[in-house]
């Protein structure tokens, strides 16, 4: 279904941002996870875009987007996306962001607020003081050492393998290859994360919003009750997945987008 996709760049102040597109007519963003590219919805973009114009974009400084100097922080990833947005013409849009994708998503949809025609936040980490005070003592998520033997391969396709299933290993080799061509700023969306001011946000965010979650994410799935109290939105747990569940369960995730749309 891969033969559906357009891909594209459009410009920005940060340098070109490239994007992936299926499908015409009402038209929905999808945001990755720190430290991947538009492939995590691979399977799902022509899926959506059997119904609507469905659209990826690879964060800044990931993918084949620009890679700017300086720190990067959630506020510049948000406007790395509403530059595509504004490029490509969007003036109303529905709006999807997994793990990482969906903290860009929640200052994106207070920026945009009416523009925002329904918001999804799959997975999406609730940012608040506890978070912010424990990053100092974070796990490194993906940092691996390159090493002269080029064992550190082994260690990033080890770091993940136990969010992935055994018949997922060319989901995992996509996530290897998207860390690879970040390796030296690996971590850093996952460290805006943990900067990220985000109950201040949460105010000004208008669209209707849903909270979903695989239920063998873990590190995620309690955000939900938060984004609940927060927001007053729906929750919901996906029947199966991990980390990866735009990619393990891209029919299911894909339906989510699709009813979710449709009651926004």
């Amino acid at each position: 279904m891969t033969d559906t996709l357009r891909k594209g760049y459009v410009p920005s102040p940060y340098g070109q941002l490239h994007y992936a597109e299926s499908g015409d007519g009402v038209p929905v963003l999808l945001l990755h996870q720190t430290p991947r590219s538009w492939t995590e919805y691979v399977d799902v973009l022509p899926l959506v875009g059997a119904r609507h114009r469905a659209i990826a974009m690879d964060t800044l400084g990931f993918g084949a987007s620009a890679r700017p100097g300086g720190p990067h922080s959630i506020e510049r990833f948000a406007d790395a996306a509403g530059a595509l947005v504004d490029e490509l013409g969007l003036n109303r849009f529905h709006l999807v962001g997994h793990h990482t994708g969906g903290v860009i998503a929640v200052e994106l949809a207070a920026r945009f607020q009416d523009r925002v025609a329904g918001l999804l936040l799959s997975a999406t980490p609730f940012v608040d003081d506890e978070k912010r005070r424990g990053a100092a003592g974070h796990r490194r998520i993906d940092h691996v050492d390159p090493k002269p033997d080029g064992s550190h391969l082994q260690a990033l396709w080890d770091n993940r393998r136990g969010f992935y299933r055994a018949g997922e290993e060319a989901a995992l080799n996509r996530y290897v290859a998207d860390a690879l061509g970040v390796l030296d700023r690996v971590e850093e969306g996952h460290e805006a994360i943990r900067r990220y001011d985000m109950e201040t946000r949460l105010p000004h965010i208008t669209a209707r919003t849903l909270a979903v979650c695989a239920p063998h994410d873990t590190y995620s799935l309690p955000s939900l009750a938060k984004f609940a109290d927060a927001l007053g939105c729906e929750t919901q747990v996906l029947s199966d997945g991990h980390v990866a569940a735009p990619e393990q369960v891209p029919q299911e995730f894909a339906d989510v987008v699709l009813e979710w749309m449709a009651r926004s």
